[in-house]
């Protein structure tokens, strides 16, 4: 029983009864890691409330602490898909964003299962038009 184990509680109650200013969002970017088994996330600060998808930012990291990546050329990025609204922070306007994660290259990493299937629906969509 560390005495610091009280005081870490009682911190983690003060800050998370904060409010969240009506104009900032609080947008946790998740993903799906490179061993297609553990969901990451990323948070960061909005200085407005999206209305859609495409108005949030592209994000990097190093895909090489998420098995995406080597140790060169590991940039990657987030491309965010979804907005959903944050069930477990207690901010009005805490977003969760999924996110598609892109390489260096520019190319969906092996993780983005989510671009492959984008690509066949839309290879069947043309195929269907009528």
């Amino acid at each position: 029983n560390s005495p610091n184990a009280y005081l870490n509680k009682q911190i983690l109650e003060r800050y998370k009864s904060l409010e969240t200013p009506a104009n900032r969002v609080q947008a946790t970017y998740l993903w799906i890691d490179g061993t297609g088994e553990n969901v990451r996330l990323k948070d960061r600060v909005l200085d407005f409330v999206p209305k859609s998808v495409s108005e949030l930012p592209k994000w990097q990291y190093d895909g090489s602490s998420t098995y995406q990546a080597q140790g060169e050329n590991s940039d990657t990025t987030l491309i965010p898909r979804a907005i959903y609204k944050d069930p477990f922070k207690p901010g009005k306007n805490d977003i969760l964003v999924v996110c598609d994660t892109y390489g260096s290259n520019g190319k969906p990493t092996e993780s983005n299962k989510r671009a492959a299937l984008m690509e066949a629906m839309q290879t069947v969509e043309k195929e269907h038009e009528p």
